[in-house]
């Protein structure tokens, strides 16, 4: 068949009409590359961003964050993200599933089905952790020279941020879950962005669970610290339960003596079900912005 001049294949023609999900699968091996199911939002917003998202064939439908809705549409429902549905992964035949620790507990089931790659970030300086992420993910379907650019065009969005902000400006990120408050330590904020976080006070004890610490900050903390702006990740929200009351924890802090400091409730998917990823950190970037 000829159509403007050119010759479309009968595998074309197949591939055309095939269902987004089949199409994927069809072309592996192929100059195309793989078949991916991803566990990660961040890897997935990265290969949308890259103009990838053909090769993506299952996500997560619950739940999605809010900037991620359109790649739901037509894709397969894999499970939640801490506990993916194995078989409906394995019925979709991916060439790849993309892993972050979150999937600890499935990993070695999923390895079973197909190649598995931990997309988690590496630790040290992060913006060049996520340009490894970005560059690994893109080098699948050689489109490296596309990621490079794109790395380039937020790393010139971060430098005209820098410009913008004021100095001396101190930001406080916590994750709200259930009433309480732990402290988030937010290279978006304190690397991307070069914000200062206040110093801890005194009073604040660690919380050791495993090889984690935590922070637990009560809103009398908070109004010492006495940063510029606090913002909130709540993982209530995110997870489905009960969202924080807003209104409640400015009137703490107001009568802990914060009653300058702004809050700002950051969207709950994009950060905590989110990240490191090229379309999530111009996002976030913005949202930290937009709260000063």
């Amino acid at each position: 068949m000829k159509v403007s001049g050119l010759t479309l294949s009968v595998t074309t023609l197949l591939l055309a009409s095939l269902p987004l999900s089949a199409q994927a699968h069809e072309v592996e091996g192929g100059a195309h590359g793989p078949s991916v199911v991803s566990l990660d939002w961040g890897a997935a917003d990265t290969l949308d961003e890259l103009g990838l998202s053909e090769h993506l064939i299952g996500v997560s439908h619950k739940p999605a964050p809010a900037y991620v809705a359109h790649l739901v549409e037509g894709r397969a429902d894999i499970g939640g993200l801490k506990e993916p549905d194995v078989e409906a992964i394995a019925g979709l035949e991916p060439d790849l599933i993309l892993v972050t620790g979150r999937q600890s507990g499935s990993l070695e089931v999923l390895k079973a089905v197909a190649e598995t790659r931990d997309v988690t970030l590496a630790e040290g300086d992060y913006f060049e952790a996520l340009s490894g992420k970005v560059l690994s993910l893109a080098s699948s379907y050689h489109a490296e020279e596309k990621a490079r650019e794109h790395l380039a065009a937020l790393e010139s969005d971060i430098a005209t941020a820098l410009e913008r902000l004021a100095e001396g400006l101190e930001a406080l990120v916590v994750i709200h879950n259930d009433g309480r408050y732990i402290l988030r330590q937010e290279p978006v904020v304190t690397e991307l962005l070069q914000i200062a976080q206040p110093e801890l006070p005194d009073s604040v004890e660690p919380v050791s669970r495993g090889k984690r610490t935590f922070y637990p900050l009560s809103p009398a903390n908070i109004a010492e610290m006495a940063p510029d702006e606090l913002y909130v990740i709540d993982r209530s929200a995110a997870i489905g339960q009960t969202p924080m009351d807003a209104e409640a924890l400015r009137a703490a802090l107001a009568d802990a003596g914060g009653e300058t400091i702004g809050v700002t409730v950051l969207s709950p998917g994009l950060w905590y079900l989110s990240g490191s990823g090229l379309q999530s950190v111009r996002a976030q970037m913005n949202e930290i912005l937009e709260g000063l």
